[in-house]
């Protein structure tokens, strides 16, 4: 039985494992994170060790906070927040390779449902000055059409009247911030890191609706004195396997519980606007500037679109791997006609050159067989990613009267996955907080397609699912989208992916209908040079 990995085994590591550079006794805690998941350990978390070893500035510790889960908590507390991170891709040989780093930047770990108020504290703690997350699209307990707040949502009502044990992210960082402003404590920066378009905005536009619930003047102070910077995060981290551990406690010589896999491409791109300074994350290669936006539509559009896109048309196959479904020749054609033909036109201000550089690396990524990423995993909580990352490109490039087949697929091929099998008949779970409603739309769909006449079944199934408003919004009143739709659906349904992928590719682009200028408006120029840190 190997010993475990903690402060007293780190000078044995052996000396081709990198070690946090600096004194983690001296350490004092300035950051809260709220959902200690894998991706936090390998992207912030990584950058905020890095940034300490390079500035010697320790006053960046990071208290880490599950929600729910004991799991993370139980593997870190007796290692000390040490784990492990993997960074696996091919050699020039094509044969993995990997290198290890031990990140030190996590001091505690706490879980929120068990002590909320200490959660609380921990907030309004005078040395906290940002409180950061990522809680996946469906923490921020909003719709994703339209980015409100649900007050039908139970932790939001729980949280109204629970003001000291509250369960979601929004009331937690709510009544944490009112014992800040009681205590006349100075405000702090909340950063989401998640996978939101404007996600800075769409926290803020969620805490400050909650905070007016509970009190006006403490809606006006955080208003007036809090900040909430959009961010852009990109890292591929496939959840941690068994063959992981055993692999890296095997170079370590010691056990970690809870080590971390990612590819070594990061980015984060960072608006500066922190109410209480921030950790010289620059070190670690993030860019700072004054706008996220046009990178955060960069990486929604050219990144998360094609990768959910892959993985429901890779599980439809019954692929169990996204490099595995990368690596099959219909479907990286599809992902490449895609970017090119229907994404990247509606990246404006963006030159073609680092839109193609751009669009190569995505296809390297996803295509790295070091890196095992379920489909599965990629494929969880549609309802919650589809608006940005697929529905805002098809509404623009209606509103220029272009082409959607291919992004109408990608939809289509959500919709179709969640019939909850495979091309061979196998079963898999549907993991989507919207499970339940939208199970009971397919059966809807399938009376009205079924109550129509036969050249109108598609139609009437395509119009019944895109009216659907928590998801589709708007669309649902769109004919060209749901025709297309329609006819994709289709497709999948009586011929599947195969002959669906052959057919997008084949046939030439219909004819559309003239741009809708009522809809028509402006995307932000992308003026910077998109910065990679390693």
């Amino acid at each position: 039985m190997l010993e475990r990995l903690n402060t007293e085994s780190l000078p044995r590591l052996p000396a081709d494992v990198e070690k946090p550079a600096y004194d983690r006794g001296r350490l004092t805690p300035g950051i809260v994170h709220l959902g200690l998941g894998a991706f936090h350990r390998a992207h912030q978390a990584l950058a905020t060790d890095l940034a300490m070893a390079a500035s010697q500035d320790l006053s960046w510790g990071i208290l880490g906070v599950s929600l729910r889960s004991a799991a993370t908590r139980d593997a870190l507390t007796p290692q000390d927040g040490l784990y492990t991170l993997a960074l696996r891709d091919s050699g020039p040989d094509g044969e993995p390779r990997e290198q290890l780093r031990v990140v030190g930047a996590v001091q505690r770990v706490m879980v929120a449902e068990e002590d909320p108020n200490a959660v609380l504290e921990r907030i309004a703690y005078p040395q906290t000055r940002i409180v950061s997350l990522t809680i996946t699209e469906k923490g921020y307990c909003h719709e994703p059409a339209t980015g409100h707040l649900r007050w039908d949502d139970p932790d939001i009502l729980h949280d109204l009247d629970n003001p000291i044990r509250p369960r979601s992210a929004i009331g937690l960082l709510v009544y944490g911030l009112a014992l800040r402003r009681e205590r006349g404590l100075p405000p702090l920066t909340l950063l989401s890191c998640d996978n939101l378009q404007a996600n800075g905005d769409t926290l803020r536009s969620l805490v400050l609706a909650f905070a007016l619930r509970i009190d006006v003047a403490l809606t006006s102070w955080i208003d007036k004195h809090c900040t909430f910077p959009n961010s852009m995060v990109d890292r591929i981290v496939p959840a941690t396997r068994d063959d992981d551990r055993e692999r890296i406690a095997q170079r370590l010589g010691v056990q970690d519980a809870w080590p971390v896999v990612a590819e070594p491409y990061l980015n984060w791109v960072i608006e500066d606007k922190f109410a209480a300074g921030r950790p010289a994350w620059e070190a670690a290669g993030a860019t700072f500037v004054a706008n996220a936006a046009p990178y955060e539509r960069l990486k929604l559009r050219m990144v998360n679109g094609p990768h959910s896109a892959l993985a429901y048309l890779g599980a439809l196959l019954g692929i169990g791997t996204i490099h595995e479904a990368a690596a099959l020749p219909p479907l990286r054609a599809f992902l490449d006609d895609m970017m090119r033909h229907e994404i990247a036109p509606t990246l404006k201000g963006i030159p073609d050159v680092g839109l193609e550089g751009y669009r190569h690396r995505f296809l390297a990524r996803v295509a790295n067989p070091a890196l095992p990423h379920p489909t599965q995993q990629i494929a969880m909580d549609g309802s919650q990613k589809l608006p940005q990352r697929l529905l805002a490109t098809i509404r623009e490039r209606l509103r220029g009267g272009d082409d959607i087949r291919r992004l109408a697929l990608a939809v289509a091929a959500w919709l179709h996955y969640l019939r909850g099998e495979d091309v061979a008949g196998r079963r898999y779970p549907i993991q989507d907080p919207l499970a339940g409603p939208v199970t009971k739309l397919l059966a809807r769909a399938d009376v009205a397609a079924r109550a129509a006449a036969p050249n109108q079944a598609a139609h009437r199934r395509a119009m019944v699912l895109a009216g659907y408003r928590p998801v589709f919004g708007d669309l649902g009143k769109k004919p060209v989208f749901i025709a297309a739709l329609a006819a994709q659906l289709e497709t999948l349904r009586e011929h599947g992916v195969l002959h669906a992928l052959e057919a997008v590719a084949r046939e030439p682009a219909p004819a559309m209908p003239a741009p809708d200028a009522v809809d028509a408006v402006a995307v932000a120029p992308l003026r910077e040079p998109v910065s990679v840190g390693a």
